[in-house]
């Protein structure tokens, strides 16, 4: 049976929107960590310092980087710029050809997609989309992947 791939909570989210690089001050980063119970890590224009290796970035600017939660539940946000809406093919390759399987499945009118990947230690959501006065943009939510706990059985 194939690991279920955990691949948003509420906080990433909220990052995967945008609404937090509007936020990014101190204040914002006392209240997730206040409402999650884990660390927090909003960077700024930084990847995130334990961002996993074995997930591939498309190398454009860093527009925002974060990181919420600990251990297991831990959830990476990063976003970069990339030169426009066919980008995403670029970065279903980088994904696909580091392991990962998984497609870029809805494309927008504009261009631009959205994507879930995974392996057996991450689930990785991109979206590739036009924002506005920062151009295009890539981002990545990341999270490990779940592990099934297996289901008691009967035993006589």
């Amino acid at each position: 049976m194939r690991r279920s791939r955990l691949l948003a909570i509420p906080v990433a989210a909220l990052l995967t929107l945008g609404v937090a690089p509007a936020l990014a001050g101190c204040s914002f980063q006392t209240v997730v960590k206040d409402v999650t119970g884990g660390n927090v890590d909003i960077g700024g224009d930084k990847v995130p310092a334990d961002f996993p290796k074995s997930v591939p970035l498309y190398k454009g600017a860093v527009v925002f980087g974060a990181s919420v939660g600990s251990g297991h539940g831990k959830v990476w946000n990063v976003t970069v710029t990339v030169p426009d809406a066919k980008a995403y093919q670029q970065i279903e390759k980088q994904l696909t050809d580091a392991g990962f399987s998984g497609q870029f499945g809805a494309q927008g009118p504009d261009g631009g997609g959205t994507g879930t990947f995974a392996n057996d230690q991450y689930g990785v959501l991109v979206v590739v989309t036009d924002a506005g006065s920062k151009g295009w943009v890539a981002n990545y939510s990341v999270s490990r992947a779940a592990v099934e706990t297996p289901a008691p059985t009967a035993t006589r």
